[in-house]
């Protein structure tokens, strides 16, 4: 399992350290076996279709805010986006979102008290939509919990972005300012945090003792629908 490519950066590792924090509670949801349990799904397989596509050229109208509902196997949870906050991302989550380009992909990496990723069509933290995305974020931008950014690679520029998005859950990650935001978890915090605590493969962990990797069963974002709230 590979995290080197639009994942977060090597120093995530050491500061996990610090966030070795309960992921938070949950509630029962329909798409679960029990409380804090996920229903079992086949795994999400790759789809090399899905990254060789062309960078949209359209915007979002300005000022328009969306809600992606991501429905998982876990539960659902609900993104708010400002277009005006990362356009150039905003626009591109917002289409691929829309043309079903995220269905069925995988949350394919926990990082207890620090984020979950997902949104690579080749399952493994390597792939993505075959372009990429730049909204250089403010110097004093952070990212606290249930905050929702655009990962990259290190060598990468800041705000670089193709597909895959990780949600902070614990109180603050301290990342440099180099991920473009792209929203904030609205509603359906508790499924992210159940989805944080599933246990994790520990032939995928990075780190040695560090608890960031894949989880052992399926996370399978079943489906994203787009709304435009304004």
């Amino acid at each position: 399992m590979k995290f080197s490519q639009s994942a977060l950066p090597a120093l995530a590792a050491a500061i996990l350290v610090s966030f070795l924090t309960a992921c938070g509670g949950s509630s029962s949801d329909s798409s679960t076996t029990a409380a804090g349990k996920c229903a079992q799904v086949a795994a999400a397989q790759p789809q090399p279709g899905r990254q060789h596509l062309t960078a949209p050229t359209a915007s979002l109208p300005k000022g328009s805010i969306w809600n992606l509902k991501v429905d998982t196997n876990c539960g659902t949870f609900v993104i708010q986006v400002k277009s005006s906050v990362s356009p150039k991302a905003a626009a591109s989550v917002v289409g691929l979102a829309k043309s079903g380009f995220y269905d069925a992909l995988a949350i394919h990496r926990i990082a207890p008290g620090f984020v979950i990723q997902g949104g690579d069509p080749a399952t493994n933290g390597s792939g993505g939509p075959g372009y990429t995305t730049v909204d250089t974020p403010d110097n004093n931008t952070t990212y606290s919990r249930a905050t929702v950014a655009m990962a990259k690679t290190g060598a990468d520029p800041a705000g670089a972005a193709g597909s895959q998005f990780f949600v902070v859950t614990g109180e603050t990650a301290q990342l440099p300012s180099d991920y473009a935001v792209l929203g904030v978890v609205v509603s359906g915090m508790e499924t992210v945090d159940r989805i944080c605590a599933q246990p994790i493969n520990p032939a995928t962990t990075q780190g040695g003792a560090q608890a960031d990797g894949a989880p052992a069963q399926p996370i399978v974002i079943q489906k994203i629908t787009v709304t435009r709230v304004n």
